[in-house]
């Protein structure tokens, strides 16, 4: 298992969040979104599953990853 700790820029809601962590659980990952600190928590399994993919999955809902 990984996790890395993703800045995302444009989430400003509950939308916002639910959005990001279901995009990223479909993945078949675990992510908690921090509005405040402008953040996504992803644990995921870096054998079936890539970091590139995750970035991915949250800007294809409209967000930007800035890392």
């Amino acid at each position: 298992m990984a996790n890395v700790i993703l800045n995302v820029e444009g989430m400003s809601c509950g939308h916002c969040v639910s959005s990001v962590e279901k995009a990223v659980g479909n993945l078949g990952a675990s992510a908690t979104v921090n509005l405040a600190a402008k953040t996504v928590a992803v644990d995921y399994d870096d054998s079936k599953l890539s970091l590139g993919a995750i970035k991915e999955a949250i800007e294809e809902q409209g967000y930007d990853v800035v890392q």
